[in-house]
């Protein structure tokens, strides 16, 4: 489990395709922290670490996960959000995330204010399951982030420069895409309250 507050930006050093999988390496900064088996947040999807080296670490994501996530699109020396799994008893500065990306939106505006960001997302009408609300709790790439100026299939953040100089968003551009995961509890809400209407 995670809360959506990225530690640090790590940098992809290598991409190797294995079969079906590709096989990321990470240059980060916590590598002496951190070991083998051990989960860590990228862009919002948790992946196991299976190998270690001396400034890097190996995950490898499955089809599953490329499909439904931006990682498939990831490049060499790009920049990527990274969040170490949370401890039991630790502060929740962010809210529950699980790191299982539920689908991919594109960023269809960027609006620079005086000291702020204004992101605009759109995920598609035919996606939209009623799960993000009004200044409720979304995660992108990773980021725990409160959503502004919701509608059907799209929804808006705000980002303050200390966000934009420590995560991925000053690399976001209109069209890129990014990974989002909606808010657990709100999932679980619409679960049952789907079972009961039927």
């Amino acid at each position: 489990m995670f809360t959506g507050i990225i530690e640090c930006l790590g940098e992809v050093m290598d991409i190797h395709p294995y079969k079906d999988n590709i096989k990321f390496t990470i240059k980060a900064p916590f590598i002496s922290e951190i070991k083998i088996d051990q989960s860590i947040s990228h862009n919002g999807v948790c992946l196991t670490v299976e190998e270690l080296g001396d400034t890097y670490y190996s995950v490898s994501a499955i089809p599953e996960t490329l499909q439904k996530s931006n990682l498939g699109d990831l490049k060499i020396g790009q920049k990527i959000n990274l969040e170490r799994s949370t401890r039991m008893g630790g502060r929740l500065d962010g809210h529950i995330v699980q790191g299982h990306v539920d689908l991919v939106a594109a960023c269809t505006h960027i609006d620079e204010l005086k000291g702020s960001w204004i992101f605009d997302f759109e995920y598609g009408e035919q996606n939209d399951k009623g799960l993000i609300v009004e200044k409720g709790s979304i995660t992108v790439n990773g980021t725990s982030l409160t959503a502004i100026n919701t509608i059907q299939g799209g929804f808006s953040v705000a980002i303050i420069p200390y966000t934009f100089e420590n995560t991925n968003f000053n690399e976001i551009q209109f069209g890129s895409k990014v990974n989002l995961e909606f808010d657990v509890i709100g999932k679980y809400v619409a679960k049952l309250l789907a079972v009961r209407s039927q």
